[in-house]
């Protein structure tokens, strides 16, 4: 039996990274979705002891998917009483000073922030069946015994999501020079207080949310607007500490910037750019979201 366990355990460990993204595109946070791959793990040692499990990683891949949309939807009424609006828990990596292919392969295939805030408009059943048929390959068969719908319908599901995502998250990935240029050319004119350049770099049609949770001071409602959105940017510009340092990071694998001070982020921004153009930006501040994001001491 110890044996047993402990091949078990090697054969969860080398497939628990693929898990945890699994449940992170379903949920929206690393932390339920670190707590749901953990049960679950549970669950096949339990489930083993009855009938020995051949193929650990896709009995893990259909268990995680299913217990993860049993929490989305629980959770769905929290979000709606949550004050303000809901942003997911940012992945966050430094931007490494040139980008090397390997490093790039990982972050990109990371699902990108803008498309994360658009599975939450999706159904639980409809986010689920695009993230495992999408992200993940799943057949659409395996999908309907997790949904609990026909193979026919969770098609039509992950359709419709489809559609819906490639209308509302443009596919533009942004080199590492952009991204630079673009976090340099925001953090001086927010911090500088100019508006003129900030409306430069601006789309016509820019939203900017921001997450406080509640718990620190945020935009209730999303800011529309070139004018609206560079002033809100200049307001929190003017809150940057002296001993604060703003620094070009990639969130979810895509460009972004986090407020830090000493090694704890305070803000991180996520970028979505269009056209040369900053088209979204999403400004996570609740303390509960930036709890596992962390950085070096300054070495300046």
């Amino acid at each position: 039996m110890v044996n047993r366990e402990a091949e078990l355990a090697d054969e969860y460990t080398r497939c628990r990274a693929r898990l945890i993204r699994i449940a992170y595109a379903i949920l929206g946070t690393r932390a339920e979705a670190e707590d749901v791959v953990s049960d679950c793990w549970l669950r096949l040692v339990n489930a083993d002891a009855r009938e020995r499990i051949e193929d650990v990683e896709a009995w893990a891949t259909v268990t995680v998917s299913h217990a993860a949309l049993d929490v989305l939807r629980s959770a769905r009424v929290r979000r709606e009483e949550y004050v303000g609006p809901w942003l997911p828990e940012p992945l966050v990596a430094a931007l490494p000073a040139r980008e090397d292919p390997a490093e790039a392969v990982t972050l990109h295939e990371t699902v990108s922030f803008a498309v994360m805030v658009l599975l939450e408009t999706l159904t639980p059943a409809e986010r689920t069946s695009w993230a495992l048929r999408e992200l993940f390959g799943l057949p659409y068969d395996e999908i309907a015994g997790i949904v609990g719908r026909s193979p026919a319908a969770v098609r039509q599901l992950a359709t419709r999501a489809r559609a819906h995502i490639a209308a509302g998250a443009p596919r533009v990935r942004v080199d590492a020079e952009q991204h630079q240029e673009a976090v340099t050319a925001f953090t001086r004119a927010a911090t500088e207080g100019d508006l003129a350049a900030l409306l430069k770099e601006l789309d016509p049609e820019v939203v900017l949310t921001s997450d406080g949770g509640g718990k620190v001071t945020a935009a209730r409602r999303p800011v529309h607007g070139p004018d609206e959105v560079a002033r809100f940017l200049i307001g929190i510009g003017a809150r940057i500490l002296p001993e604060e340092r703003v620094i070009p990071i990639a969130v979810n694998g895509g460009p972004g910037y986090a407020v830090v001070n000493g090694t704890r982020a305070r803000l991180v921004c996520a970028f979505t750019i269009h056209n040369g153009l900053v088209s979204r930006l999403d400004f996570v501040l609740s303390p509960d979201k930036l709890n596992s994001v962390a950085f070096g001491p300054d070495r300046r």
